[in-house]
């Protein structure tokens, strides 16, 4: 029995506590369920709060669509709008002072449309972006059209223009990267959920023909945990849900069975192993939340409501990346069967183990310890550093309370080659091991057959630089640095064993800490800041009454200067690859065996 959503949106004295609320010799209305009042208040609230900030940044955002040809600000401001002035508990419920403004966004929107149906967003005629604005469209225009007030009648009738216009571009138009095609799928949904038609469902059939493209433990080819919860995930429960494809709940329930395991004490969740730009920066879980939400009323998961729950409990505290917390009450009023009571919550592991293996990344949890072993970056295999790839050289994170030890990375001075990067990640008998080996040639005179008298030979690539050189053709004289390191669990901590060599470079163990927090036993290092060396002894890292202690120092020298080299692909662009935060460098020399504990 689903909750009707015309008559959700009288609000929760009609909506909720029915079949409790009613005598008993009344029946209560059909379909009627009880509503989980706490969250939808808390939604309500956080709408009714985003009002004020819409209306004052409204000129803005119709400013960037017109002159950028930016759609999805004023689309989401007039889908904010929209849920307020819709829905009966909130105190702009059909407030006549919305309706210009609405009426100014809608109109903005429609003349910034191409012919084609399209919008620019920064990729001129964009059917992906185009698709994040119709998605919101089409469901703002749902909710007023089950509203159904008079005074919405010209807002309706644009959007409805607007909608059928960009219906054909989106069903003709093609995508930029793997997560678009769900989007334009949604959208297309939503469209079609309105006005039926063959060659919406013909698109979205070839496009979900392609396969979703998830990996068996979760995680979706971008293993990103800013696409999978703003894009995958929420365009595939739309897809689900107004198609009538239910095979694809599993894809979601895969993608959150996986992050339960990425996710930290503080709501962070781990992106180390990330194809896309947030493998350089934590996510938040808030934007999981009516994901979780969602599953855990579906499936009854215990699991998946102690998320949904904690992030509501944290309120306004909780970081939201993309979506204000008032901006999810559009999806629940579009969604009624989100704000019944969640199932009982279960308590989440205090122990576990997950070990991802097509992402290369291993999840350890001891009770408020949390580790991350990462040997699955793309760089092994296509020696390219490139928009898409997973490139992060961190290899270990480690934290215990609020002492956060957000990246460990070792940065050898071999030919400009960069970072270690783990060509694999190993189970062991008590523990794990990366490894990895890294070539770099002398080259010799090129054999007789092929010489040219000119000179003139093609310019080729011998894995560092390119030159004119013909470097396929020439014998080469070797020169190899290989990298082991084990990992092993010890006194609450870990120990970790390195072997670098034969090659004699100088090298820098970079160990970067969460700022926030106090260095003991390190110096400065002249010139650099935020940058510190361990030279001798143990240092320590200490917030509040959380202390990382690590060690133990390695000398220092001319020889073994603390400095970190990222190599020639980022130093030749004048890039950078430092983490921000608290810099410590343990330096040495190899050969380097050597062990750092961490405790």
């Amino acid at each position: 029995m689903t909750l009707h959503r015309r008559h959700f949106l009288a609000g929760t004295a009609a909506a909720g506590g029915l079949l409790a609320a009613a005598p008993e010799s009344v029946a209560a209305p059909a379909g009627a369920k009880d509503v989980d009042k706490d969250f939808l208040a808390a939604l309500t609230k956080a709408a009714d709060g985003r009002v004020a900030e819409v209306l004052d940044g409204r000129a803005a955002a119709i400013a960037e669509l017109t002159n950028q040809g930016k759609a999805r600000w004023a689309a989401r401001s007039l889908r904010l709008l929209v849920s307020v002035y819709v829905w009966a508990d909130a105190d702009h419920h059909h407030d006549a002072a919305l309706i210009a403004p609405l009426t100014e966004l809608a109109d903005a929107l429609a003349a910034a449309q191409f012919d084609d149906g399209l919008y620019d967003q920064g990729a001129v005629h964009s059917p992906p972006d185009t698709g994040f604005s119709i998605v919101d469209l089409g469901l703002a225009y749902g909710l007023l059209d089950e509203d159904d007030h008079a005074a919405t009648n010209g807002v309706r009738a644009t959007l409805k223009k607007i909608l059928l216009k960009a219906g054909k571009g989106l069903a003709e138009g093609g995508v930029h990267t793997p997560n678009h095609r769900w989007k334009i799928c949604a959208a297309l949904a939503r469209v079609n959920s309105f006005w039926p038609n063959d060659s919406y469902t013909r698109r979205i059939d070839a496009w979900l023909a392609e396969g979703v493209d998830q990996y068996p433990a979760g995680q979706y080819s971008e293993r990103s945990a800013t696409y999978a919860p703003i894009v995958t995930n929420p365009s595939l429960l739309t897809v689900a849900r107004l198609t009538g494809r239910p095979k694809l709940y599993a894809c979601v329930r895969r993608n959150l069975e996986a992050t339960l395991h990425l996710i930290e004490p503080n709501g962070e969740v781990e992106t180390v192993h990330s194809r896309r730009q947030d493998q350089k920066s934590m996510k938040h879980v808030s934007e999981y939340w009516l994901q979780y939400r969602a599953l855990a009323l579906r499936d009854k998961d215990g699991r998946f409501a102690a998320v949904a729950e904690t992030i509501q409990r944290r309120g306004k505290d909780q970081i939201f990346d993309e979506t204000p917390l008032g901006d999810f009450l559009a999806e629940v009023l579009d969604h009624p069967e989100l704000a019944e009571p969640l199932p009982k919550a279960t308590e989440a592991p205090e122990k576990f183990t997950f070990h991802d293996k097509e992402c290369g990344l291993v999840r350890i949890g001891r009770g408020a310890a949390r580790t991350s072993i990462f040997g699955g970056t793309d760089f092994p295999d296509v020696r390219a550093i490139a928009s898409g790839l997973s490139t992060n050289p961190t290899f270990l994170k480690w934290r215990k309370g609020e002492a956060i030890l957000d990246s460990l990375r070792l940065s050898p001075q071999f030919f400009s080659t960069g970072h270690f990067r783990a060509e694999d990640l190993v189970r062991t008998s008590d523990g794990w091991r990366l490894s990895a080996e890294v070539r770099a040639a002398f080259h010799l005179p090129l054999p007789p057959q092929h010489r040219r008298s000119d000179g003139q030979y093609p310019l080729t690539d011998d894995g560092r630089f390119w030159s004119a050189m013909d470097f396929p053709h020439r014998p080469k004289q070797w020169r190899t640095l290989r990298t082991e390191v084990r990992l092993r669990e010890s006194g609450g901590g870990w120990d970790l064993d390195f072997s670098v060599g034969p090659s004699e470079v100088p090298l820098a163990l970079e160990l970067c800490f969460r700022p926030g927090g106090t260095l003991g036993g390190v110096e400065p290092v002249s010139g650099q800041a935020d940058t510190y060396q361990l030279v001798k002894g143990y240092g320590t890292y200490t917030v509040g009454d959380d202390v990382i202690t690590f060690g133990p120092g390695n000398g220092s020298g001319p020889r073994q200067p603390a400095t970190v080299d990222a190599g020639e692909r980022y130093s030749w662009m004048a890039g950078s690859l430092n983490v921000s935060g608290i810099r410590v460098l343990i330096t040495g020399r190899t050969p380097f065996s050597y062990r750092l504990t961490l405790r």
